[in-house]
């Protein structure tokens, strides 16, 4: 298996390989963050690529956006495109990030870990997360063969989330694109103190 590294995702940009974007913020994040009020709570996109997340929060009027990527590629052209409206754009592997966000954007960046990564991932976002934050966003319910993208299923994610200390809602059946209609599941994850 190639190594997922940053020039591999250098190349995938360089070479249009980037089957995973549809070009546009996906319907069931765009629905989430219209239901989201404040608008200065601090966002992380991680492993966010052309960022459609991103750009929408910002239509929207949301103040404290942070990308995350490893790919130099995407970082330059994310800071020329949004070096007016604020964006932060951070070139770097996400394991080494740092910072303290209320909501977290799960959009393509779990499916393109490697698997043996996903504990770590959990991990990872407890100590991104505020107290009272959220990791939100759409996960596939469904295996591929080789990867990326790497698949799974509720269930494996529940009991993922659940030993990193978080309690997930799912939604079974979001309004996905039609080549991932039934095969993706729309979720929320806040430390278990937090679910009533």
């Amino acid at each position: 298996m190639e190594i997922l590294d940053k020039q591999y995702w250098d190349n995938r940009y360089l070479n249009q390989q980037i089957g995973w974007d549809i070009g546009y913020v996906s319907t069931p994040l765009k629905q989430y963050f219209e239901t989201l009020t404040d608008k200065n709570i601090a966002v992380l996109i991680p492993g966010g690529g052309n960022s459609y997340e991103a750009q929408y929060l910002l239509e929207l009027g949301f103040a404290n956006v942070t990308v995350v990527d490893i790919s130099e590629i995407v970082c330059q052209t994310l800071t020329e495109k949004y070096k007016t409206q604020g964006l932060k754009v951070v070139c770097q592997d996400f394991f080494q990030h740092e910072g303290q966000y209320d909501l977290i954007v799960e959009q393509t960046f779990f499916c393109a870990l490697e698997p043996q990564l996903r504990s770590a991932y959990c991990q990872k976002m407890r100590t991104l997360l505020n107290t009272k934050g959220v990791l939100a966003g759409l996960l596939f319910n469904r295996t591929f063969e080789g990867g990326p993208p790497f698949g799974g299923t509720k269930e494996e994610y529940q009991q993922l989330f659940t030993e990193a200390g978080f309690e997930m809602i799912f939604d079974l059946h979001p309004p996905s694109i039609p080549a991932r209609r039934g095969s993706e599941v729309f979720f929320r994850a806040f430390y278990t103190s937090l679910i009533e």
